[in-house]
């Protein structure tokens, strides 16, 4: 009898945790203000506790873990994001394409004050969307346009329904990185339940699939890409990622690191003392592929953007995309260090100057990762995209939450976990502007990132001298 009860506790106990978490999700989706920053916070970790529990209780039940995990999402459907506007701003560059306008080349400021209207709804969405997003031409890629146009389409002239169709791109998009996550794990004898710290994070469910935002649709793509890569299809592989770069341009980033992939190729030398000394050489035939590769991503992209050009266009979307690193400041690290220094020297705001430099900086350690760290396997391909990534995020000028979801997935590929701490530790970025100026509390990113760094370093540094030569997480 004893031994029965035992069973039968062990397993209610995943399903308990799992009603629980509905209940949590349900108030998330439908009762949070986000000025509620206690009600957020303990939503939040509830939730991710709640998360971990499951995983470790079920990490062999992977149908149970896929089936919550889209039970989860479906709780959002009806459900207005509460986080984030930019919802807003995606109806908008959705419909005004569908009245046959280029969105690339009004910003939605333009016609509001002049009184003009070009789409329907049209001040209810700038309302929405806020002045600081609507006085600023978009910066979404086509292939990302094109999902708010079947939003538009569908939905005809709803915003619940539009973002009811969005939703359901978002969540289609993670299955698909379920679908093939999950094989390009079982090429690399890695545990397939790893994908669930992705899948069944709370942090991905609130921020793609409840906040909307596309990282998840350009997240698929690029795990898609890196399995065809992995399988030999290399073709179709860079056709894949130039449709992830078509979502959201962070991929971009990656694109030095295939350097090492394509020119793997080894030769003998002479030999010494009985072993074959290997050199790697790039031939002729890697650097050719190598080209091809970047050819077909390149001419993807701008046959993609095609249907948009215009000399204008090119003009709004790189004074745009500047924008980012000159003018926008948010959740910041090393930035925000290098700001205080400036202000003891300089007395004023250095983003001007800092700005300017972060791409220079950033584009270096990406060129020392393409040379030096040698990336022959896509685990090692993959490590070298979460260091670039990661680095990025670190000197930016702006880290909005569901950045770190693209450091999420690739995390699963590899032994490093210090994105799944960030993924908890993000949601006190919410907490930023509770002060009645409404500027950062610096304090309390000051906590985020001592949190995120302080278990980076143990990660890199500190595991092998405490005996550690991985994490067990399940244990």
């Amino acid at each position: 009898m004893p031994l029965k009860l035992t069973f039968l506790r062990l397993n209610r106990t995943p399903d308990l945790l799992a009603f629980l978490s509905i209940l949590f999700y349900l108030d998330f989706a439908y009762d949070l203000v986000r000025t509620d920053y206690i009600k957020l916070i303990m939503l939040y970790v509830a939730l991710f506790f709640l998360f971990y529990k499951l995983i470790q209780l079920k990490k062999h039940q992977l149908t149970f873990l896929a089936a919550i995990a889209f039970i989860f999402r479906l709780l959002f459907l009806f459900s207005i994001p509460n986080l984030s506007q930019d919802f807003y701003r995606f109806i908008w560059d959705g419909r005004m394409i569908l009245e046959g306008f280029n969105p690339y080349l009004y910003t939605p400021e333009s016609f509001i004050l002049k009184g003009v209207f070009p789409i329907y709804q049209a001040q209810e969405l700038y309302h929405g969307m806020g002045m600081l997003n609507g006085s600023h031409f978009t910066n979404y890629p086509p292939l990302n346009q094109l999902c708010f146009v079947i939003a538009g389409f569908f939905a005809g002239k709803s915003i619940l329904g539009s973002v009811i169709v969005m939703r359901l791109i978002i969540i289609a998009a993670d299955f698909g990185t379920l679908y093939f996550g999950k094989k390009l794990l079982e090429h690399l004898k890695i545990p397939i339940s790893n994908i669930f710290w992705y899948l069944l994070n709370p942090f991905i469910i609130i921020e793609l699939t409840g906040n909307l935002h596309f990282e998840g649709v350009m997240i698929f793509f690029l795990i898609w890409s890196l399995y065809l890569l992995q399988v030999g299809k290399w073709q179709f592989a860079a056709f894949v990622l130039a449709l992830s770069i078509s979502i959201k341009l962070i991929p971009l980033l990656f694109l030095p690191l295939y350097f090492y992939w394509f020119t793997k190729q080894k030769i003998n030398t002479n030999q010494i003392k009985k072993s074959v000394l290997k050199l790697k050489i790039p031939t002729l035939t890697s650097i050719a592929k190598l080209f091809l590769f970047y050819m077909i991503i390149g001419f993807t992209t701008i046959l993609l953007f095609l249907p948009f050009y215009s000399s204008e266009f090119i003009s709004n979307f790189t004074k745009t995309v500047v924008l980012w690193f000159q003018e926008f400041e948010f959740n910041a690290s090393i930035y925000y260090v290098a700001r205080e220094i400036g202000y003891l020297f300089r007395g004023y705001n250095e983003i001007g100057i800092i700005g300017k430099m972060i791409p220079g900086v950033v584009l270096i350690f990406v060129a020392y990762t393409t040379f030096f760290k040698r990336n022959k396997t896509i685990v090692g391909l993959i490590t070298s995209m979460l260091l670039v990534l990661s680095f990025y995020y670190f000197t930016a000028t702006t880290v909005h939450p569901w950045y770190i979801a693209t450091l999420l997935i690739l995390s699963v590929f590899t032994n490093y976990k210090f994105p799944l701490i960030w993924s908890l530790a993000i949601v006190l970025s919410y907490l930023a502007y509770t002060n009645s100026d409404e500027h950062e509390n610096l304090w309390i990113i000051a906590i985020e990132y001592f949190i995120v760094y302080g278990f980076l370093i143990w990660e890199v540094f500190l595991q092998k001298k405490f005996g550690d030569k991985q994490i067990k997480y399940f244990d």
